[in-house]
């Protein structure tokens, strides 16, 4: 490739044509110094959003679904289609407010080892946002289902999984951290693959990074770029199909990835507590006020944003 651009941006995006809006005006607000393609792909929005695209940012590269492809293919055709070094896979519910990609870009072009990396993410109110994850055993995962963690916030069982002791303050390899805003190096997909279109969504970052660390690829972690992220705008508009999707994509992932190990009966037992977890969850969305999918230590806050 003759003279690759430093970075392709690529957006997914299905019924958020406000957040998506305000998502590309603050990439052309603060992105300066590097040379960026800009990639969105409508998953046959009924809101508008593809139109919108089309009408305030021209230049922006736009593909229009004429069906639902889902996070994972779009991000797959996203980094096929890329013109540049690498590519940031970004949510249309976030907001930069910074010079946030030349940083990264820097900090990929000086850490030549790392195969990819995400930065800081905060909440609308300017909190941190936690989006560290830490392979975990199927022991830890029971007790997060059962919400230890809400019964035992500092516990280290809880923080074998949620990383809630993690340091956002300085740069370092992780286990996993989710694509919100996942800068990934072009040799990294190239050589080591795209995203697993076995997930549509859930659970596809924890496979990527899995499979990642498999292979002696190592993903990190830095602050030098900060990123607002809203937080699950397009799974919250349909909760009960979001939570049946996560729980089957969780069993999916063990069996795919053998993440809890390869003996049948394991699996079996996995694939039996997941159902349960998914009833549990299903019964706790019925009776709680709080509707939201993802709601656990690192999901977005629900505090009052912060004019940015």
């Amino acid at each position: 490739m003759e003279n690759p651009l430093d970075l392709t941006v690529i957006i997914p995006s299905y019924n958020t044509r406000r957040l998506l809006r305000d998502c590309i005006s603050s990439i052309y607000e603060h992105t300066e110094g590097i040379s960026y393609e800009i990639i969105c792909l409508d998953d046959h929005s009924p809101d508008g959003s593809a139109d919108m695209v089309a009408e305030a940012f021209p230049e922006v590269i736009l593909v229009r679904n004429q069906t639902n492809q889902f996070y994972v293919r779009n991000n797959n055709l996203g980094m096929r289609m890329s013109r540049a070094r690498y590519a940031c896979l970004l949510n249309s519910d976030t907001v930069l407010i910074s010079n946030a990609f030349a940083a990264l870009v820097k900090y990929m072009d000086e850490n030549p080892q790392v195969a990819a990396c995400g930065p800081k993410l905060l909440n609308p109110d300017g909190s941190v946002q936690h989006c560290i994850r830490y392979f975990s055993g199927p022991a830890t995962m029971v007790l997060q289902a059962l919400n230890w963690h809400k019964l035992f916030p500092r516990s280290r069982l809880t923080d074998r999984y949620y990383a809630t002791r993690f340091d956002y303050s300085k740069a370092q390899p992780v286990d996993s951290i989710g694509t919100t805003a996942y800068i990934v190096r072009r040799s990294t997909w190239e050589k080591a693959g795209l995203l697993d279109e076995r997930f549509r969504l859930f659970v596809s970052d924890l496979a990527y990074n899995f499979m990642l660390k498999q292979k002696g690829y190592a993903v990190h972690y830095t602050p030098c770029a900060e990123v607002v992220h809203f937080g699950s705008q397009s799974v919250n508009q349909n909760a009960q199909r979001s939570l049946r999707e996560l729980h089957a994509a969780l069993i999916e992932f063990n069996e795919a990835y053998d993440y809890f190990g390869k003996s049948r009966a394991g699996k079996l037992l996995v694939r039996l507590a997941v159902k349960a977890r998914d009833y549990f969850k299903r019964a706790e969305f019925c009776l709680s006020p709080d509707k939201r999918v993802i709601k656990g230590p690192g999901a977005p806050s629900k505090a009052r944003p912060l004019v940015w």
